[in-house]
């Protein structure tokens, strides 16, 4: 039986190659990949072959938004059983450094990341996984709702880093996948009010559907927020946002901004705000599960654009093909032909 991966050979090109079956140590379960969303970070390294010093230099296969079913177990695995239904965390930490002995293991030096040069993702039919990075799903969770637990992880994560508290004023700029949960994972966390920002009108009529205040990128007045989710990655949204921010305000910028990021430091220190990046993301995914099972969170009505494996190329390029969209998924274990 053949593994099927969606290998990219080199940034442009993707071919349907047998992988071969994945080998699982002693602590390791096989899991059969049956949903993948596409990030951003899968359409440039696809388009540029780069994200900052992360370089594409060598066939690899792309995907980390991911969910499966646990097919076998290691001798010494007792998180999970055959047949599980599992939402996949993408990082596999050393679990010894510092930053792992603190807790704070993404920011593991020696991280394995899914889809991150040169580790290999989860465009693939069947691979082996550390248990630790599995989740079990509720039997109510679709398979898409599980591998959205990663963006929806990044959501978490910036309301965190933002220290969002209940009754706080939020903007969210940016109402791509990750500003539409963010926004949710704030009223969730419960903000008293979220407005969503952003220059697309297809986007923000999700977000107004998802029942949030929303206004045109730029052309917001309100200086009364307490807390700015920053997801847009446009040039001036941080320091526009910050204006717009009370006194003691936080902000949290998720990602790596588009290019150097200017901020009149000077003028906004009489503010003491604080600011905070957002580095992927730890211990959330127990949190993401709860809040997509019990309803609080709908990451379904993201989903815009479904592909089987062979239409990999066509998923990555979504974004740039089609304006209006917000997410696509692969289906791993299906081909188009």
């Amino acid at each position: 039986m053949s593994n099927n991966a969606a290998v990219m050979p080199e940034p442009g090109r993707i071919e349907i190659q047998d992988v071969g079956e994945p080998s699982a140590g002693p602590r390791d379960a096989i899991v059969q990949i049956e949903a993948v969303g596409v990030c951003g970070s899968d359409n440039a390294y696809y388009t540029v072959g780069r994200i900052g010093d992360y370089i594409v230099d060598g066939p690899i296969i792309l995907g980390h938004e991911c969910s499966g079913t646990v097919l076998s177990v290691g001798d010494e695995v007792t998180g999970v059983s055959v047949g599980d239904r599992v939402a996949i965390e993408p990082g596999k930490p050393c679990r010894d450094c510092r930053d792992c002995m603190a807790g704070r293991y993404h920011l593991c030096p020696d991280l394995v990341f899914f889809a991150t040069p040169p580790y290999d993702g989860s465009l693939v039919q069947r691979m082996a996984i550390d248990e630790r990075q599995l989740f079990r799903m509720p039997d109510s969770m679709t398979f898409e709702q599980g591998a959205l637990c990663e963006p929806l992880s990044v959501g978490i994560w910036a309301c965190k880093r933002a220290g969002l508290e209940p009754g706080d004023r939020v903007l969210v700029t940016g109402a791509g996948p990750v500003g539409l949960l963010a926004a949710q994972v704030a009223r969730a966390f419960g903000a008293a009010s979220v407005t969503v920002a952003d220059i697309a009108d297809f986007r923000l009529d999700m977000a107004r559907g998802l029942g949030f205040d929303v206004e045109k990128a730029g052309e917001g007045t309100e200086n009364d927020f307490d807390v700015l989710l920053e997801c847009s990655g446009a040039p001036t949204a941080l320091a526009d946002g910050l204006w717009r921010l009370r006194t003691n305000g936080r902000a949290a910028m998720v990602g790596m901004p588009k290019q150097d990021v200017s901020l009149a430091l000077s003028r906004l220190n009489v503010n003491e705000l604080t600011i905070g990046l957002v580095n992927r993301y730890a211990h959330t995914w127990p949190i993401a599960i709860d809040l997509v099972s019990s309803g609080r969170v709908d990451v379904d009505s993201l989903v815009t654009h479904r592909f089987a494996l062979d239409q990999t190329a066509e998923a990555l390029m979504l974004a740039k093909t089609v304006p209006d969209s917000v997410k696509a998924v692969i289906a791993p274990q299906r081909l188009s032909a």
